[in-house]
């Protein structure tokens, strides 16, 4: 495999995006063995309690002392700490061979202004895999906020071998503040040294290509709850999303890999605002050994294993991706009642039974499950891979028309810098 998208990671393995609801996103949860053992090693949520971070943690004694040295360090957008008992730090050490625990426990020492806690478990070896371990944390730091009655109260993950930035807990809360159910932060990755230049390369390209094409699907589908300028990112390092949101989902599907990219294409099914924040910041580890199957160390990997042998990632059509951003629009259109005289055009265009379709938009409850039916079944919206290189070609020209286009329809405000400089030096800054 040249290049795998998160999608098509979920359609290789245990979750498949199109996969009915039932099969892969679980009920409320009903405390097991596990998460009973969890919930005896917390102390009672402090009652001023607003957000709830959690770190699923396997043999990281290495990694957490920076991690939890930058989660210390969090102040309010104005520069001022935050309260203690606002926030909390939930880390899960699970099957650990190292003294992952003990080093929390040092560190909750060295912080004491954190309010840090650390529960040891030993997951079976079915359920030992990151998407369980998660899971617990999530459901614990949802009814510990339910227990506070916070409702809108933050449950947000990080990674143990990532920094976030001094306001990273206040970006979150200021979108959630402004009406985002869920919140995907901007992950840097930390990549230095001559020996990782033809890897910094290709990430450099392709995160050049998801960006172009998060501004072309913006200027052809706006979404008013994820407004430009945004990025492409929402994954388990630097992801939020309110305790409410959390229980509509039904929680995090529990999958051995890809479980963030899951819990967004549930927030998607629902019609749940998901924000990509480029004020919500990471710097994360290029670690090519990581912790799960299939991540961002499988995909530095499998770029590092292409760079060796002089071939280029291959990605979605952005011609492609167009012309579906384009039907979505128009789909979205029709099952609000807004599309009229176009409809018979659009059915035709969409490659389905006419019956079928109608059939789907009439009972459809939300947006997002008509159009993951949709994507399931009409040829029409399958996509097919272009080289990297190629597709970064295409951009610029798609983004031209699509911005006149725009202009047309009265978005000219859309024409912005593609992305705001972050916290850290530009040398580290690689998505």
């Amino acid at each position: 495999m040249e290049h795998a998208t998160p999608s098509r990671f979920l359609a290789s393995g245990e979750a498949s995006a199109t996969a009915p609801l039932a099969n892969w996103l679980l009920p409320p949860p009903r405390r097991g063995r596990s998460a009973t053992l969890l919930h005896q090693q917390l102390p009672p949520p402090a009652p001023g309690l607003q957000a709830s971070i959690i770190i699923p943690a396997k043999d990281e004694a290495a990694n957490l002392p920076a991690t939890l040295a930058a989660l210390a360090a969090q102040v309010d957008l104005l520069g001022h700490a935050l309260p203690r008992d606002s926030f909390e730090v939930i880390i899960l050490a699970n099957n650990c061979t190292d003294k992952t625990a003990a080093v929390v426990r040092r560190q909750a020492l060295r912080f004491p202004q954190l309010a840090l806690h650390v529960a040891e478990l030993c997951l079976p070896a079915a359920k030992a895999h990151v998407g369980r371990a998660r899971r617990l944390l999530m459901d614990a730091a949802c009814a510990r906020l339910e227990q506070v009655g916070r409702l809108h109260g933050v449950i947000a993950s990080t990674d143990a071998d990532t920094r976030v930035a001094p306001t990273w807990l206040a970006a979150i809360q200021a979108e959630i503040g402004a009406g985002a159910d869920a919140v995907g932060g901007r992950i840097f990755t930390e990549m230095t040294g001559p020996a990782l230049q033809p890897l910094r390369r290709i990430q450099v390209a392709d995160t050049a290509y998801r960006l172009l094409c998060a501004r072309l699907e913006h200027l052809i589908d706006p979404t008013p709850a994820d407004p430009w300028p945004r990025h492409h990112q929402h994954f388990g390092a630097c992801l939020a999303l309110t305790a409410r949101a959390y229980r509509q989902v039904g929680g995090l599907p529990e999958v051995r890999f890809l479980e963030d990219e899951a819990l967004c294409q549930a927030l998607r099914r629902h019609d749940l605002r998901l924000r990509h924040s480029p004020a919500v910041q990471v710097l994360t580890s290029a670690r090519r050994q990581g912790r799960v199957e299939v991540g961002l160390s499988w995909q530095l990997r499998e770029w590092l294993h292409l760079s060796r042998q002089q071939r280029e990632p291959r990605v979605d059509n952005p011609v492609q991706l167009a012309r579906c951003w384009q039907l979505r629009r128009q789909l979205r259109a029709l099952w609000q009642g807004r599309l009229g005289a176009d409809t018979d055009a659009l059915l035709t265009r969409m490659g389905l039974p006419q019956d079928a379709l109608l059939q789907q938009v009439r009972r459809a409850d939300t947006f997002g499950a008509l159009w993951e039916w949709a994507t399931a079944h009409s040829p029409t919206l399958v996509l097919a891979p272009v080289p990297l290189a190629e597709a970064l070609r295409m951009l610029p020209r798609l983004i031209r028309e699509a911005g006149t286009l725009a202009q047309a329809r009265g978005h000219s405000a859309l024409f912005q810098q593609v992305e705001p400089v972050g916290f850290m030096a530009l040398a580290a800054q690689v998505a």
